[in-house]
């Protein structure tokens, strides 16, 4: 009777065992696809995750050493200092902030449309010099083929203005950014450069006015300038230099007249 109560017991244990054993392998298994989404997510969007965190970073900076340079400046002019949250909503960090947005948006802007009708020989940013890409064909050749049609994106499958919009949305998507950036820099640099007139004895301007002034506009133009000179540069210099492994480069070892 004791040996079938002991033969009970040992079987018990081992079923229990073999649950905790299978629960483990589990448990492991569910951490490794859980290891391996993560490591997928991170692999597929590598370049926007270091583009938009390094970005935090420095904008985080920025907005330090803005705040330090505002307070210096106004105690220079015995005017009170500002914490950081209160810096963040003044026309300094504003609009030194959408002044280079701005112009970074105008920078791709450009250069997602200037590369749709013009050529730069041996450089891979360019389209080849004669005929048309997969980038040109119309998109409504696609509905000719009812596989193609299923995988491709809703508004194309929609047509109609839906896919006159998409078909251009990334130039439109760009300038909306431009624009909304450039009023912003508008309303920051005229707060800002009121706050200054009021410290001299001056008066105060509206958006409007400002955007009349001189200041503004050189304000614009140093940015842009910068932006079509590297853009430029780029078209330029990716003709004879090279990177190795990036897709902004042509092969090490293609002809400098080789356009892709």
């Amino acid at each position: 009777m004791s040996g079938g109560n002991g033969n009970g017991a040992a079987a018990a244990l081992a079923r229990s065992a073999d649950r905790t054993g299978r629960k483990a392998v589990r448990t492991s298994g569910g951490r490794s696809r859980q290891r391996r989404r993560i490591d997928r997510f991170f692999r597929e969007n590598g370049l926007s995750l270091a583009a938009f965190g390094l970005f935090l970073i420095c904008l985080i900076g920025q907005v330090l050493t803005g705040a330090r340079e505002y307070n210096d400046d106004q105690r220079e002019h015995g005017q009170p200092t500002v914490g950081t949250a209160e810096y963040l909503r003044s026309g300094h960090f504003v609009e030194v902030t959408f002044e280079n947005w701005e112009s970074e948006f105008l920078q791709i802007a450009a250069f997602v449309l200037l590369t749709v009708k013009l050529r730069q020989k041996g450089s891979p940013e360019s389209k080849g010099l004669t005929g048309d890409e997969e980038v040109d064909e119309d998109p409504r050749d696609a509905r000719r083929s009812p596989q193609r049609l299923a995988k491709a994106p809703w508004p194309v499958r929609r047509g109609g203005l839906v896919l006159g919009l998409y078909e251009h949305s990334l130039s439109l998507a760009l300038i909306l950014l431009f624009i909304g950036s450039f009023v912003l820099h508008a309303i920051g640099g005229a707060a800002e450069f009121s706050e200054e007139q009021l410290v001299h004895g001056g008066a105060a301007v509206s958006t409007l006015a400002y955007v009349g002034t001189s200041r503004f506009w050189f304000e614009s133009f140093q940015n842009w300038q910068s932006e079509f000179l590297s853009v430029g540069m780029l078209f330029v210099l990716t003709v004879f230099l090279r990177e190795r492994g990036s897709p902004q480069s042509k092969p090490v070892a293609a002809a400098h007249s080789e356009t892709e």
